[in-house]
């Protein structure tokens, strides 16, 4: 079983190779590669999952050179849970982006480059998930860093390039510190290993572990968007296409969530910083979640929510209890894939409307019921409407800081009912406006082509055509017959409206609703699985013994 351990990241890299060898020429069959390896990295993962679960944690060292000079991979049973549902959640988007048609103007570049980055982006995903040192946790990171980027520009539209411009400048820098940091605990140490370090770090002077881990959980901090390190966030995901704003907020601030945890149970017990920690956590639920409030564009509203519920996951992390981590791990699970979910639904209510701007849209619960409910579901499952998982997982953290008892806790506590009903209210403030109420009288009609003006950079903060949210919305241009193909969702030129939603779009987000009610149906499965597996994390044995051996 512990051969199966790389084959998370080698398939998706050597699938990588073939797509970019087909390139345009068989596109259909780069759809179909691309469809397999993800499902065969879904079936390994819950593989992986179970057999870390009953068994206990597997490595291997690759090229069989031992630590502290090979590479380790390690699955236990807190990667494998973030494996299968990082992998199940990329299988919904990458369906859903075909159904978009976003790789049928791939013929435009020079290389057909969706497949290709989002390939490269599960496999740095996987990776650094698997990691058993800091060295493959950086490559881990520069390898989404890379397949971001392209995701992030695709079409080279104006607003794309400054909000990927934003995005890597703010990623470069955190890489640079992480290098620092894993160059400080080397010199310090004398090794990389996560297993070795959790037996040497210990014996350091107070003062240099208290240095490594700052460092270290400001790396972490960042890639999760914790605030203060928030800032990028809300200008980076919203111009992106659909499907790479979904897998980008649900799934990759979820990846700095996974390092803090890690780094806090394996690296640094004893919770020296939960007291800073659980002060970064109030501040990202209350600063998130009032920004949201402030917000009319549906991306950028969900963009200042994932911000103020990482507050809740790093609650769990700065707690630092058996029941507190595994509430954590209940919400991580969860998040990933409403905030997935919700991103994809606004991407259809953009190709029904034209925009995401909700001064400008309506009607929506009567003219496509189907969207209303594939919208409503996660809405209520975020705001922590029993008995749905993030009800589950928010009163699993609830209990554990009453069971703390501390001040912080209870602060923490008040600050994640507020936070709860604030969201419940910009979900609610949503359905309002885009359901519930009449269409108002600028709503564009179905077949509908919006153009952007993308292109011209002079005009992008003035005139008349300008809407408001992002203000780099769709502009009113022409009318053309509905069923047109649309070309701009991934180029950034226009979408037309049309009445009757892509099958497959409409399936993926479906598929990704049922996902996240699955945690609802199985809730006493999950919560005794991230029991067990916070118990592992916090015991630390099991996972030095996979590794080296004793």
């Amino acid at each position: 079983m512990n051969a199966l351990v790389p084959l998370p990241v080698l398939l998706p890299l050597c699938a990588t190779g073939l797509s970019l060898a087909f390139g345009t020429r068989l596109k259909q069959f780069q759809r179909i590669i691309s469809v397999a390896v993800l499902s065969a990295v879904l079936a390994l993962s819950v593989a992986l999952m179970i057999a870390a679960d009953s068994g206990g944690p597997l490595s291997v060292h690759l090229g069989d050179f031992a630590p502290p000079v090979g590479i380790t991979l390690v699955a236990d049973r807190l990667s494998g849970l973030m494996l299968t549902v990082s992998s199940a959640v990329t299988l919904c988007v990458l369906v859903y982006s075909l159904g978009q048609g976003m790789a049928d103007r791939d013929e435009e570049t020079p290389v057909a480059v969706f497949h290709p980055a989002y390939l490269i982006l599960v496999a740095g995903v996987s990776c650094t998930f698997l990691a058993g040192d800091l060295v493959n946790l950086y490559v881990g990171f520069e390898i989404m860093l890379v397949a971001s980027f392209v995701l992030l520009t695709l079409g080279g539209t104006g607003p794309r390039v400054r909000a990927g411009s934003t995005y890597v400048i703010i990623s470069l820098f955190s890489s640079m510190l992480f290098l620092t940091a894993i160059a400080m605990t080397y010199a310090a140490t004398g090794t990389a290993n996560l297993a070795q370090l959790a037996q040497r770090l210990g014996e350091l002077p107070l003062g240099v572990q208290t240095l490594i881990q700052a460092m270290l959980l400001t790396v972490f901090a960042i890639k999760a968007a914790v605030f203060p390190l928030a800032a990028w966030l809300p200008d980076s995901y919203p111009t992106a296409p659909a499907p790479v704003t979904a897998v980008f907020a649900g799934l990759l601030t979820k990846v700095g969530v996974y390092c803090m945890l890690r780094t806090e149970t394996l690296l640094f017990p004893g919770n020296r910083l939960g007291d800073l920690l659980m002060a970064a956590a109030l501040a990202s639920m209350v600063i998130g979640i009032l920004g949201a409030v402030a917000q009319t564009d549906l991306k950028r509203l969900l963009s200042f929510i994932l911000i103020s519920h990482i507050g809740y996951m790093v609650f769990g992390i700065g707690l630092a209890s058996r029941e507190a981590y595994g509430g954590a791990i209940v919400y991580v699970a969860h998040h990933i894939t409403v905030q997935t979910t919700l991103f994809l639904v606004a991407g259809l209510i953009e190709r029904r409307t034209g925009t995401t701007e909700l001064t400008r849209i309506g009607g929506l619960a009567r003219a496509a019921p189907v969207l209303a409910a594939l919208f409503f579901v996660p809405a209520m499952n975020l705001a922590g409407i029993p008995p749905l998982s993030g009800f589950i997982g928010k009163l699993g953290l609830m209990r554990a800081g009453v069971a703390d008892g501390g001040v912080w806790a209870w602060i923490l506590v008040v600050g994640s009912v507020a936070t709860s009903l604030l969201t419940l209210y910009v979900m609610a403030k949503v359905w309002n406006l885009a359901f519930w109420r009449a269409a108002p009288p600028g709503q564009a009609a179905d077949g509908t082509v919006l153009e952007s003006d993308d292109e011209s950079d002079e005009d992008a903060d003035e005139g008349p055509d300008r809407m408001p949210g992002t203000g780099d919305e769709p502009v009113l241009h022409r009318h053309q017959p509905a069923g047109l193909a649309v070309a701009a969702t991934l180029h950034g030129h226009a979408v037309t409206t049309t009445t009757k939603l892509p099958t497959l779009m409409t399936v993926a987000t479906a598929a990704a609703v049922a996902l996240g009610l699955s945690f609802t149906v199985l809730a006493g499965p999950l919560t005794s699985y991230t029991d067990r597996t916070a118990a592992e994390l916090l015991a630390r044995h099991p996972y030095i013994e996979a590794v080296l051996g004793r």
